[in-house]
């Protein structure tokens, strides 16, 4: 369907419209069968992805969110009735509350500290994600927290395979190839799961959605990639010592501590903390990408080179 302008359509305003979640939200509900009005925030509407944005017929709306800039941002809600963002969640809720809007959903992430029992405090992101989902929850607006699982866009670029002396690629992580990974092509399918969280009955204000498009060992992720791509990538489970080591120079040691908390944490806990994705799944509007799917659609010329 396309976007539609009329009046009776919600309007669904994008935080971060120009991003891939914010842009897979957009693509998703472009894909219903429903209407839908949509304005996307962002900083320059004068950037090609904006300009692509406008063009599909998205009122993109130009808006520095910070705090001492509350006034626009509070405007720029005004007549929304569904609400999505990534990152300013306390001032994005307030917004929302403001202009009244009937359902805000939330790209959160698990407590690591709460959820270990305090044994891993390091994990900023997570931690920080979650205290704004708290703030969410108490704050009376009907709210929904959409978790994002492992981007698998992340084993392109951060997480990439790195080139060994005798011309296979390696990658190395402080756990062993059994550890369980809820990986998800973020582009092309977190979107699904806000459609879900504000078309279906099972889910809506209140809810905890777990995206996912496959739970799947780390170890057979690479395995896959091998034997898709023709080239040989082998996984390797590091000592927390080693895989400090291997971080570049350039990374604070405060963010390596950081990652290294999230790795071990993820093998003691799981990523959901034991959480199952299977009901997140269920009301999905298709299927999401498996790793193998993401992989067949990657251009890996450049990765593995």
């Amino acid at each position: 369907m396309t976007i539609s302008h009329e009046p009776s359509a919600p309007l669904v305003v994008v935080v971060g419209a120009t991003g891939m979640q914010g842009g897979s939200v957009i693509n998703a509900l472009i894909e219903s069968d429903k209407a839908y009005r949509f304005r996307g925030l962002t900083r320059d509407t004068s950037k090609p992805a904006a300009r692509k944005l406008i063009d599909q017929g998205v009122e993109m709306v130009g808006v520095s969110i910070s705090a001492d800039n509350a006034e626009k941002v509070h405007q720029a809600f005004e007549g929304a009735s569904i609400a999505f963002e990534i990152d300013d969640g306390i001032l994005m809720i307030n917004a929302a509350k403001a202009a009244k809007v009937k359902l805000f959903i939330w790209s959160g992430l698990m407590s690591v500290t709460e959820a270990s029992g305090g044994k891993y405090t390091h994990v900023d992101h997570f931690d920080g994600k979650a205290a704004i989902t708290a703030y969410g929850r108490q704050s009376g607006i009907p709210f929904v927290d959409v978790q994002a699982g492992t981007y698998a866009s992340n084993f392109t670029s951060t997480l990439a395979p790195r080139k060994q002396a005798d011309g296979t690629y390696a990658i190395g992580l402080p756990f062993g190839p059994d550890t369980l990974i809820p990986i998800i092509d973020m582009a092309s399918d977190y979107g699904l799961f806000v459609r879900q969280a504000i078309e279906s009955t099972a889910f809506g204000a209140g809810s905890e959605i777990l995206t996912c498009g496959e739970l799947l060992p780390v170890g057979d992720m690479f395995k896959q990639l091998s034997e898709i791509t023709g080239k040989s990538v082998v996984f390797h489970q590091l000592s927390d010592k080693e895989y400090l080591a291997a971080m570049p120079e350039m990374i604070p040691d405060r963010i390596k501590v950081e990652f290294l908390d999230q790795m071990k944490y993820i093998d003691d806990f799981g990523y959901y903390n034991g959480k199952s994705v299977v009901p997140s799944q269920q009301q999905l509007a298709r299927k999401p990408r498996t790793w193998a799917e993401f992989v067949k659609a990657t251009d890996w010329s450049k990765v593995l080179a």
